[in-house]
């Protein structure tokens, strides 16, 4: 027999959910259950609009002149016998070449032994320093022309390559410290202390620990300084005057006149200005990856 107090004590039953629910449930859709022409579709425009130019400037560089043809046949290389030899685009090639490479050099040297500074030292005015670097970034190159045109005319470096070097160094020099000094940061400070218990002076410790782990990094600065030096218009048109010390990007600027401009040689021009930089980036672009993600390293 059943009690009253039992009945009471007994938990409520909990009706089950019907079925009848007029709502019907969304489920997230995952990546994997997306047709496959969504996502090559766009992806397939975008890589036409994106080569067009590049055909465009093949088109009009490898087709003979006066041509009207859509497909560059038959096949002539005149345009680019005519800017190598009759435009000096030769000489243009080794002026750019040398800035690129030293710029390079003299970006990584002087930004590695800036950041290491800035990553393992503390000083009275390193915020400070460090805010002034930031802000150097929003100053466009317009703006140094005539300081640096000043500074070089008194050291009588006008119509010199060093004068071009010098200042693309300077350009980039903010950027590329304030970039080694976030990559050094990654690398843990125990292994230094490592190096010096086991009789290494800071140095020798930089040179056989640290440095190797910042090959990615001192690649992606680099090849971007070079990439910037190789295509910076501004310095080389201000500071050379000669046609034999000038660069790549005033030589292209010389195939255009008021008159007339020369597609062939235009596009051939840029094409060779272009391969250097696109064999560049295909030579050290696993280096980039790995430097970008050199955070991931861990003590």
């Amino acid at each position: 027999m059943i009690t009253k107090e039992a009945t009471e004590a007994a938990p409520t039953p909990v009706s089950a959910p019907t079925a009848t629910d007029p709502r019907p449930r969304r489920r997230n859709r995952s990546w994997d259950e997306v047709p496959r022409w969504q996502i090559y579709l766009p992806l397939s425009i975008y890589l036409v609009f994106t080569l067009i130019p590049f055909y465009w400037i093949l088109l009009f560089a490898l087709r003979p002149a006066g041509s009207t043809s859509l497909v560059p046949w038959p096949i002539t290389f005149d345009h680019f016998e005519k800017v190598w030899t009759e435009r000096s685009f030769g000489t243009y090639f080794q002026n750019s070449l040398l800035v690129g490479l030293a710029t390079l050099v003299m970006t990584t040297v002087v930004a590695l032994a800036g950041g290491y500074a800035l990553a393992r030292f503390d000083f009275k005015i390193k915020q400070a320093f460090m805010l002034a670097l930031l802000c150097s970034q929003f100053v466009p190159g317009a703006l140094l022309l005539v300081p640096l045109f000043e500074i070089f005319a008194e050291l009588q470096m006008i119509n010199s390559l060093g004068s071009v070097i010098i200042a693309e160094t300077v350009f980039q020099l903010p950027l590329s410290m304030i970039l080694i000094s976030n990559f050094i940061k990654n690398v843990p400070y125990s292994l230094e202390e490592a190096a010096w218990v086991d009789g290494c002076n800071r140095m020798t410790a930089f040179r056989i620990v640290v440095l190797p782990l910042l090959r990615p990094g001192l690649i992606a600065v680099g090849s971007f300084a070079f990439v910037h030096s190789w295509n910076h218009f501004l310095f080389a048109l201000m500071f050379l005057n000669n046609q034999d010390k000038q660069t790549i990007p005033v030589g292209l600027n010389t195939l255009m006149s008021a008159d007339s401009v020369d597609l062939g040689a235009l596009a051939a021009g840029g094409i060779i200005a272009a391969v250097p930089v696109v064999l560049v980036f295909a030579f050290i672009q696993k280096w980039l990856i790995t430097g970008f993600s050199a955070g991931a390293v861990k003590g």
